[in-house]
């Protein structure tokens, strides 16, 4: 792996937010609308590890978003994925509020970490809805701990027309005369309730599930440019400094065409959580990425060599999932075969004889699992997670340490064999099942944490077609 430094000029914004629930979702997708609308070519971003958030990004806008993540990533990484994009501006969406991340002892795997790493202005949405004056003491207090002056814009965000009026030059005035004068207001909008975007369990629901959800960014996007300044969120995106990176040559592991090997890959309304970082990846390694239906297709395609079940919410589709017999079959026939499979939480759940859905009404799906997925009705497991210190082996490959992130509700009967580890607490739990065949469990790992994995699971793959 050959290793180069190099600059490129990178147009880009952060839009960050004082807390969840501030706006920053519909915020960046209406300014990612805007921004297009003037004929930006863009690519877009979300901080932390949620798949939810970029599939607004490149379904509904078709503009191309990935994770950015400092606790999945190395600084180095997140720096070559934004550089490497062929795009020359960007809009990465924050996570929780501004400073949130691993713990409260550090910024670890915040926003604000990633806009440090990348050397990112930002905008600061604010909540302004159920408060006067003590707003500016609000972002008088986020913008003390802006060690790097890197917050350039501000936006009130659930703010009514005539109040913004009174507030802006109070601000402005506040801002002026604490030294952050330079920092822009950007606007004010109003609460719109009618195209709020509706949530489920630690997220918003799928794009897919959104009534008109296209009419509901585009009516945002109109009130966006009649109450903010896009120009000066333009001029904010063009101050940003060059990103210096290293150019990362990757040398595949396999030899030649006949080598490569196809990966079928689970895609469609129940399993569409992935990291486009980690396709890439096996990309990388010399295999080649063929897309299935689970729901639609009636088995899986002919030519695969390994299989990857993502996660997403197999639990909303069990009747149709239960009905598609020849599809279970032939997942069931493969993994039988010996074929090399990962399958991640919902596609671990796929895996099992039974999963139950929130009334208890059971449905059959592949049985490589004898057991049963229960709905729990709370968290079962939320955050951060890595593989323990011990020897750990998947597509005889060692894994310890590999990092990735649980959230779930629902819960097994079969027992996992190898443990995994909080990163903060350490606290430890049994939750993968891996042999040189397989990597099954809840856990959504980053591939690019143990890169060792992609060789091993493209070797195991290689390895099966030479076989067939």
């Amino acid at each position: 792996m050959n290793k180069e430094t190099e600059q490129k000029k990178i147009n880009r914004v952060m839009i960050a937010a004082g807390s969840s629930s501030s706006g920053k979702t519909m915020i960046s997708c209406g300014l990612l609308k805007a921004l297009k609308k003037r004929g930006l070519d863009l690519n877009a971003y979300k901080c932390g590890p949620d798949y939810i958030d970029p599939m607004f990004h490149s379904t509904v806008l078709e503009i191309k978003s990935e994770n950015l993540d400092t606790y999945l990533s190395s600084e180095e990484d997140i720096r070559r994925i934004i550089a490497q994009n062929r795009n020359d501006n960007a809009v990465i969406e924050g996570v929780m509020g501004i400073y949130d991340g691993m713990s409260v002892d550090s910024i670890k795997a915040s926003s604000y970490d990633v806009a440090s790493v990348t050397d990112t202005p930002i905008i600061l949405v604010i909540d302004a809805s159920n408060a006067g004056r003590t707003v500016i003491s609000y972002i008088k207090g986020i913008l003390s701990d802006d060690e790097k002056g890197l917050i350039k814009g501000i936006i009130l965000n659930r703010i009514s027309e005539g109040f913004y009026e009174k507030l802006r030059p109070a601000v402005l005035k506040e801002l002026s005369d604490t030294g952050y004068g330079h920092i822009k207001l950007i606007g004010g909008i109003p609460k719109v309730s009618d195209v709020a975007f509706e949530s489920r369990y630690l997220g918003l629901k799928l794009p897919s599930e959104i009534d008109d959800i296209r009419e509901k960014i585009d009516s945002f996007c109109e009130i966006l440019e009649k109450r903010c300044d896009i120009n000066a969120v333009i001029e904010i995106m063009r101050s940003a400094a060059d990103i210096e990176y290293q150019k990362e040559v990757m040398s595949t592991s396999l030899n030649s065409s006949s080598d490569t090997p196809v990966i079928a890959v689970a895609s469609d309304e129940a399993f569409c959580f992935y990291y486009r970082q980690n396709l890439r990846l096996i990309e990388k390694a010399g295999a080649k990425l063929e897309f299935f239906s689970p729901l639609h297709d009636p088995h899986i395609p002919k030519e695969a060599d390994g299989l990857i079940f993502g996660g997403g919410y197999p639990e909303l589709y069990l009747e149709s999932l239960s009905k598609n017999e020849s599809m279970l079959k032939s997942v069931k026939d493969a993994i039988d075969s010996g074929m090399p499979t990962i399958a991640e939480c919902g596609g671990y759940m796929y895996m099992h004889s039974l999963v139950r859905d929130r009334q208890g009404n059971p449905f059959s799906l592949v049985g490589a699992l004898d057991g049963e997925c229960t709905y729990t009705g709370h968290l079962v497991r939320f955050g951060y997670m890595q593989v323990s210190d011990m020897p750990i082996k998947a597509f005889n490959t060692d894994i310890r340490g590999m990092k990735g992130h649980e959230f779930h509700y629902y819960d097994s009967t079969v027992s996992c064999d190898h443990p995994v580890k909080k990163p903060v607490s350490k606290a430890e739990w049994n939750a993968i099942i891996c042999d040189e065949r397989k990597l099954w469990g809840y856990p959504h790992f980053y591939y690019g944490s143990c890169s060792k994995l992609v060789n091993g699971f493209t070797e195991a793959a290689k390895d099966y077609s030479n076989g067939k």
